[in-house]
């Protein structure tokens, strides 16, 4: 089996911590989310993995290479155009992007696992291609059971009694949900799926190549999994992923760093005072970081390396990028700081208000 992940999007609903960074570049735990992912393909032996990018793509180009560090093969294929001597990003849709580089090297030549590079999750990979399989599916879309009062957030996913697709419904009410199936953004693809999309033209994998083949009747299956998938689609998002990762909630996510003491992990050459502050775990301190006395830092909290973190400031449950500063007697509670951005955990800026940066 093979691997797409779909990585050319903006990421405008993570703004403003995408202005810099695209989205699968997002860190958790101090690793962009898509690496991650990358991790979890080659533990199920899945070794070739092909990459559309668009927006910033240098930023995971160079940061993943040819994938040979990760144990697999990863090649991209870049959406946009060369305009007066720069590359100008243009995605095509999620459909369109596999189009386009069937078209180019003939890569879906295989069962072909599609994945979102912008979520974590530890899904079997093997269970999922067995039941793939086993029904004769064209394609197959992995699905979650979502409470009555969520369906509203996703979009879902109506079959028959063997799962066979009948419909979709886009973020539909609770009194109108047909289903409370959600779908992951992960599918399953034979090769003649690539048919049925139209060439040099954007094209969109759930709005539209999957309506097209439940019209013409091609057994398109819903799998009902039970798996970890931690969505990081919105600020919201991202900021409860980290805090349920720092809890110890998301299996296999192991914070980096040394145990210092109970729920204190800390890097490299970095400088605390203490007997002069308090620390109240779950808590991880990046490399050379300055936390001065009188300084209070409640968790869950992530401070990424070199921040630096005044006197009598209070940090709780919060999310520092690296090379943030809290300045003395400041307080952050509940934020997301990265580069030169504040947001609160709902995404509403907060530039200004109460902290410093670089």
């Amino acid at each position: 089996m093979k691997a797409m992940i779909l990585a050319a999007g903006k990421g405008t609903r993570v703004r403003p911590l995408t202005y810099d960074l695209p989205k699968p570049m997002i860190p958790i735990l101090g690793k962009p989310v898509m690496e991650y992912l990358v991790d979890h393909l080659a533990k199920y032996g899945v070794k070739q993995i092909m990459v559309n990018v668009s927006y910033l793509h240098e930023k995971i180009e160079s940061y993943f290479g040819d994938g040979r560090r990760f144990g697999v093969e990863i090649g991209y294929s870049f959406e946009g155009e060369l305009r007066n001597g720069e590359m100008v990003p243009q995605p095509i849709g999620s459909a369109g992007g596999m189009r386009k580089i069937q078209d180019f090297g003939g890569f879906f030549d295989e069962t072909t696992l599609v994945i979102c590079g912008d979520a974590l999750i530890d899904l079997d990979i093997g269970a999922a291609l067995f039941e793939h399989r086993a029904k004769g599916a064209i394609a197959s879309i992995v699905t979650k059971q979502v409470a009555p009062d969520e369906v509203s957030n996703y979009g879902i996913v109506v079959t028959d009694a063997t799962h066979r697709v009948l419909s979709f419904q886009e973020k539909p009410s609770r009194e109108t949900a047909q289903s409370d199936l959600a779908s992951t953004g992960i599918y399953l693809f034979e090769p003649q799926v690539l048919d049925f999309i139209p060439a040099g033209q954007s094209f969109d994998i759930g709005s539209e190549l999957f309506p097209l083949l439940v019209a013409r009747g091609l057994p398109l299956y819903a799998q009902k999994r039970f798996f970890n998938w931690v969505d990081i689609g919105q600020i919201p998002d991202y900021w409860a992923a980290l805090q349920r990762v720092m809890m110890g909630e998301v299996a296999e996510m192991e914070i980096p760093g040394t145990q210092i003491r109970d729920g204190v992990w800390v890097g490299l050459n970095t400088r605390i005072a203490w007997e002069q502050c308090t620390i109240t775990g779950p808590v991880y301190i990046g490399s050379n970081c300055r936390i001065a006395a009188g300084s209070e830092i409640i968790g869950p909290t992530w401070i990424g390396q070199g921040c630096d973190i005044g006197e009598n400031a209070r940090i709780v449950k919060s999310i520092l990028f690296e090379y943030a500063r809290a300045p003395k007697d400041s307080t952050l509670t509940e934020v997301i700081v990265a580069g030169n951005y504040c947001v609160d955990r709902y995404g509403h800026s907060l530039d200004g208000e109460g902290f410093a940066l670089p």
